[in-house]
């Protein structure tokens, strides 16, 4: 159980690698409060099915 906790908590890198993005440019969304996540200490913790709902609910083009 413990490691399907640790699937649904992603960390910046994580999040990342699952959004296909740079940390740096993560990193300055995050800035700018454009993704959902909580502040841990000096850590970023983001909660997959949050960002599976965020994605979802983007009506952008490109």
């Amino acid at each position: 159980m413990a490691k399907q906790m640790q699937d649904q908590v992603m960390t910046i890198d994580d999040l990342a690698v699952y959004l296909k993005l740079s940390t740096s440019t993560l990193y300055k969304l995050c800035a700018e409060g454009k993704v959902p996540g909580q502040k841990v200490g000096r850590h970023r913790r983001f909660h997959r099915e949050t960002i599976d709902q965020w994605l979802r609910g983007k009506k952008e083009s490109c």
